[in-house]
């Protein structure tokens, strides 16, 4: 699916760091004041109100992918827009800030995940899913059956927020008849320098009709990271035919 790209205007900054925009001077003639201490007091609000914001990190290049339009009228409006989220390439991933830390968040939906067999109707099923907290419907996969069970995603680094432990996880959710998972799932993720973790999975221990995460691995960015880590899932060798999981996307998110 193409990418849907927004043109996005963002507030004049420079090194990211900016000023709120709602502290505009105008011009006025020069008088004396009748009140100096009224306008002192003034001046010392102003002061207060023009804390320095840092804006998220490679926020315009990522907001490139938008897939409505950004608000850019103000700093204020841009950083609310961010901490309640913008959907990316047709909804097939979702970005987001943390409010507190302001460090980036992703979540990678289904749709932008490569699943083996995913379009072949007799294996797999796509419908929409009601995001959690939100009117926003996204695509999610139910495994039919398969016995061969592959999930593969790559993410660029420089996206994410230096100087940040991130935590990587799949969002499943197991159906009440769900069948075939007596033996363990393998995840990993892959970082750029080639630094693997691997680890397996029980599915079958996990409680049913509700979304779990499965953490996969944790790293730290740092302000030279470059390239691209690879999350892996996969159950084949056993052969053994399993269903009843439905694949909601992969999260990244910050830990500290």
């Amino acid at each position: 699916m193409g990418a849907s790209e927004s043109q996005v205007s963002v507030p004049n900054v420079e090194n990211n760091i900016v000023k709120p925009q709602n502290q505009e001077n105008h011009a006025q003639p020069m008088e004396k004041p009748a009140h100096p201490e009224l306008v002192d007091a003034k001046a010392k609000a102003m002061e207060k109100t023009e804390a320095i914001i840092q804006l998220p990190q490679n926020y315009k290049a990522i907001l490139r992918d938008a897939d409505s339009p950004v608000e850019s009228s103000s700093v204020d409006k841009l950083l609310s827009q961010l901490h309640a989220g913008v959907y990316l390439n047709q909804k097939r991933k979702k970005y987001w800030v943390d409010k507190k830390s302001n460090k980036n968040c992703f979540m990678l939906f289904a749709r932008d995940l490569s699943i083996t067999w995913a379009e072949d109707y007799r294996y797999w099923h796509w419908s929409n899913q009601k995001e959690t907290n939100s009117d926003v419907f996204i695509d999610v996969a139910e495994l039919l059956q398969v016995c061969w069970l592959e999930i593969h995603v790559k993410f660029d680094v420089a996206k994410l927020s230096p100087g940040t432990l991130y935590g990587v996880a799949f969002v499943f959710m197991l159906r009440d008849e769900a069948f075939g998972w007596e033996f363990p799932v393998n995840f990993r993720v892959t970082l750029p320098n080639g630094y693997k973790v691997e680890h397996k999975v029980n599915l079958m221990t996990k409680p049913k009709e509700v979304w779990i995460e499965i953490p996969i691995g944790e790293f730290t960015t740092s302000s030279q990271s470059v390239g691209e880590i690879d999350i892996y899932c996969h159950e084949y060798e056993i052969g053994n035919w399993k269903g009843g999981l439905i694949v909601k996307g992969v999260s990244i998110l910050p830990k500290n």
